[in-house]
């Protein structure tokens, strides 16, 4: 009895050490289950053809004719489930396309980051580099985010029929400017009495015409 007992605890101690050794593998990553990221934007038995671009692996070919139609092969990366038109399992297919690298997209095809630190009132008008990036569902050739120079175009949440319904009413005190941020000429028209009159009939001018605009450089909304 007490040999069969010593074995049975040797037997036990055994088992632990293995499943210590198989915990320990799982966490060393051994058998990952991890989803890769693309997943997440790929529709799970779709349609192949209309996957996200950052779903398939596609045979490009850069000598294509500009702006006339292309197809090519393209296979889904791993994890990613799809179907043909009759639903069933498809890994290869082909898409058709317009031969054009990603940058020269139409402005709809994709999203570009806004600047707030450039002058959107100014002459010449400033442009700033920006990031854009190609939407999921369009198909191009070439990097799907790329820079490219825009004209400054966003707002401080200034209203351009406010600033000019200041400026004819109490324009004489300066607070058409000091609703645009403006506050040393605001303090110029206080003291001055809007320049006589003169400087509040000009100022009324140049914000009727959009010419005078935000402190922050940003647009009327």
């Amino acid at each position: 009895m007490a040999a069969s007992a010593v074995m049975l605890q040797a037997l036990c101690r055994f088992c632990r050490v293995l499943l210590f050794l198989f915990q320990f593998y799982i966490l060393s990553g051994g058998e990952s289950t991890d989803i890769p990221p693309y997943v997440m934007k790929c529709p799970s038995n779709g349609l192949c053809s209309r996957l996200p671009a950052d779903c398939v692996e596609c045979k490009t070919n850069f000598s294509c004719v500009y702006g006339k139609p292309v197809t090519f092969d393209c296979t889904v990366k791993p994890s990613v489930t799809c179907v043909d038109q009759d639903f069933k399992s498809q890994k290869n297919f082909i898409i058709n396309m317009t031969c054009r690298f990603c940058w020269q997209l139409p402005e709809t095809d994709y999203e570009c980051s806004n600047s707030t630190s450039c002058m959107t009132v100014s002459c010449p008008r400033q442009r700033y580099t920006a990031n854009c990036t190609v939407r999921d569902h369009i198909h191009c050739l070439g990097n799907r985010t790329f820079p490219k120079m825009l004209y400054c175009n966003w707002t401080g949440g200034y209203k351009w029929s406010t600033a000019l319904a200041l400026s004819v009413t109490l324009g004489g005190f300066g607070a058409d400017r000091f609703y645009l941020g403006q506050w040393r000429e605001g303090l110029g028209k206080l003291f001055s009495f809007g320049g006589l009159g003169i400087w509040t009939l000009i100022d009324v001018l140049l914000i009727g015409v959009g010419y005078v605009g935000p402190a922050d450089g940003s647009l009327y909304i």
